[in-house]
């Protein structure tokens, strides 16, 4: 998932939400752990419509949820108790304690880097074990290149520059565990009762964590995902994503299998730490599901990049030798439509399994509690994230909806309107932006040129691919892409794409464009920064490419 509800530098900012008077007497009255917030009379008079509205929309929901087993009349220990201490699950339940001024708990299991069925920790797969130390990673290995290319522009870096691994892997510990404090703080300050242990449904009100079980008017399921590792004779012997976060020394040689997100940003952070890397994927390009001119452009920049990339291939087979390095057997079909294999072997120190993750829903007394699955075995719910079970809610990564942080942290928010601040809220999860930390970067925002064709027929496409800067006197050969799909007919862009440095915070940006509807010719009146790679999103006039719905015009 992708870090966002956090400051700039992965610190959260924020002591707290608007509270109502509910949360400053709750705070007040709570156990020592919590912090007491006092509020003036002046400012409880204030918020005291806040206090009545949220108590009354406790009181319908119990109405509503109660699925007519007297939760109307029945007093429960919360009124909303969270299971996972994730990005989403923090927000939701600071949220309904710091704003709504609802009682609320949340669990989560010990604090420990690598995620197991006994051990996790306050702020979740993205904080501890995903996006954050990920993004570390990506910068400890983009030094390599910057040394290289400051040569270019005259500094004289002399000898070979060293990596102290052991020095970088001590501070990002330190941060991991500065950051999981943190969130333990957000919590405390909103009022929020933080219980150590594992989470498990009993019935519909009822979640046991450890020695202890609790009653809550609503249970809050944002429980995340985790790992997937597919199966093949060895498969054991590959490390998932958390192991490959706390590597004690980087590896000479890596074999990554996957294609997705996780697969080509560790490839890229450890190509740039100076590792052979070898991406096995089953498709002829990786990033399924990405606009098919990003997926094209971006291979050959990681071709370019040094990856050894193993298109049409699978693993069938991984053996350990006395050595302890590893033996890598893959089979390559000759051809997308083929079923003609070749094998191959690689030996390697790694074998790294980036192949996505899966719904955590084990154990977790769902099916005892009554809550449906749907098929790929995630939690079923509806467009209120509200499960079979009127009490019981999910977000997040548990829903298989759309695995970014920020979009749980919009789920939690639309959550807490729903249910406490009588504004019954869709998530909508229309126009996200979204970012590759690969290398180099993707971002894009909106409907691939593939997917805006087969929804509105006519379609204008403008594209420019070009070398940056810095890379025209540096020698650096890679090159950027920028990409813009417009909807003929109503001159609305309807999606956004860029491959190269800074992708990420550029896209951003047209993010907010694009969620808002702009069209082309709001592009065009837009003065661009110059220079900057930026501007070309404001500067391109000529389409690339005219699709129509009877023919495609491609311009001279």
């Amino acid at each position: 998932m992708k870090l966002g509800g956090i400051a700039r530098q992965g610190v959260a900012c924020a002591t707290g939400w608007p509270r109502t008077a509910a949360a400053a007497r709750r705070a007040a009255t709570a156990s020592p752990v919590l912090r007491h917030v006092k509020h003036s009379a002046q400012q409880q008079q204030q918020r005291a419509p806040a206090l009545r509205r949220a108590l009354t929309v406790r009181a319908e929901a119990a109405v509503s949820n109660g699925n007519g087993n007297g939760a109307a009349s029945q007093e429960f220990d919360f009124d909303l108790f969270c299971i996972g201490a994730g990005s989403g699950g923090v927000r939701a339940s600071r949220v309904a304690a710091g704003t709504y001024g609802a009682k609320v708990g949340i669990c989560e299991m010990p604090y420990n880097p690598i995620a197991s069925d006994t051990e996790g920790g306050a702020g979740g797969t993205c904080v501890l074990r995903g996006c954050v130390p990920k993004k570390l990673f990506v910068y400890a290995s983009e030094y390599r290149e910057t040394f290289a290319d400051a040569q270019g522009f005259g500094w004289q870096v002399g000898a070979e520059p060293s990596l102290d691994w052991a020095a970088f892997m001590k501070k990002k510990n330190a941060e991991l565990e500065r950051l999981n404090g943190v969130y333990m703080k957000l919590l405390n300050n909103s009022g929020v009762e933080y219980v150590e242990g594992r989470g498990q449904l009993v019935d519909a009100h009822t979640v046991k964590v450890g020695d202890r079980t609790v009653t809550a008017r609503n249970i809050l399921v944002a429980t995340g995902a985790r790992a997937f590792v597919p199966s093949f004779e060895g498969s054991e012997l590959c490390m998932i994503s958390d192991n490959a976060l706390e590597v004690t020394e980087v590896p000479k040689s890596i074999v990554i299998i996957g294609g997705g997100y996780i697969a080509v940003e560790f490839a890229g952070i450890f190509a740039g730490l100076g590792t052979e890397v070898h991406l096995i994927y089953r498709q002829d390009a990786p990033l399924r599901g990405f606009d098919e001119e990003v997926r094209k452009f971006a291979t050959e920049q990681y071709a370019l990049n040094g990856l050894h990339l193993h298109p049409l291939s699978t693993p069938q087979k991984l053996e350990k030798g006395p050595d302890g390095r590893l033996k890598f057997t893959g089979a390559k079909r000759s051809g997308s439509e083929s079923s003609e294999e070749e094998t191959f072997v690689l030996d390697v120190d790694h074998v790294l399994a980036a192949t996505g993750r899966r719904p955590n829903v084990h154990n977790l007394g769902l099916e005892e509690a009554g809550v449906k699955m749907t098929k790929k075995g995630a939690i079923e719910v509806d467009d209120y994230s509200q499960t079979s079970v009127k009490s019981i809610w999910a977000i997040g990564d548990v829903t298989d909806r759309m695995a970014l942080t920020p979009v749980a942290l919009m789920e939690a928010m639309a959550l807490t309107r729903t249910i406490f601040g009588d504004e019954p809220s869709k998530p909508d999860h229309q126009n996200i932006p979204t970012a590759v930390f690969s290398h180099p970067q993707i971002g894009t925002v909106g409907m691939s040129e593939e997917q805006a064709v087969e929804a509105y027929g006519n379609v204008d496409v403008y594209s420019s691919s070009f070398r940056p800067m810095r890379n025209t006197i540096s020698g650096n050969e890679g090159r950027t892409l920028m990409k813009l799909v417009v909807a003929t007919d109503t001159d609305k862009v309807v999606g956004c794409h860029m491959v190269g440095p800074d992708s990420a915070e550029i896209m951003q940006g047209m993010g907010v464009a694009v969620k808002m509807g702009v069209t082309k010719r709001q592009l065009d009146s837009t003065v661009g920064i110059h220079p900057s790679a930026a501007e070309e999103f404001v500067t391109m006039r000529t389409p690339t490419r005219e699709l129509r719905k009877e023919a495609a015009k491609v311009a001279a």
